[in-house]
């Protein structure tokens, strides 16, 4: 059901999403030029991925995330997580229109914290068999 909802998810939003976190991420590296938005670059990058396939994946919080993530999220925020943010909200409202896309409706929803503050966070295999970390 997992690689069922992946393609569907992929064909209707994920591949748009993707592009979203990838500009972002790009945006960080080049224009920027900044020692400071490398991590920005690669947590819009490893979002990126999360967005292209987000079912049989979750979102921990690292143990050692500390107060630079904080600080970091928050610069992350007024740059480019508010418009992220957007981007799954009107993502989710038009897949939650018919009956089939509410349950990717609903994962786009999910999606909204961690393209808000994604310092600080790993993306991990959720398939009961442990933790792979991303």
């Amino acid at each position: 059901m997992k690689t069922v909802l992946n393609i569907i998810w992929l064909v209707l939003c994920g591949f748009w999403m993707a592009i979203s976190y990838a500009v972002a991420g790009l945006i960080c590296f080049v224009l920027f030029f900044l020692v400071i938005t490398i991590p920005f670059g690669i947590a819009a990058f490893r979002m990126a991925s999360y967005a292209l396939w987000p079912f049989g994946r979750t979102v921990v919080r690292k143990q050692s995330a500390g107060v630079g993530s904080m600080l970091g999220n928050i610069l992350w925020i007024i740059l480019f997580g508010w418009w992220l943010a957007i981007g799954h909200l009107v993502t989710g409202l038009a897949l939650c229109i018919t009956i089939i896309g509410i349950p990717l409706g609903i994962a786009s929803f999910k999606m909204i914290p961690i393209s808000l503050t994604p310092l600080g966070h790993d993306i991990v295999s959720a398939n009961g068999t442990g933790y792979a970390t991303y």
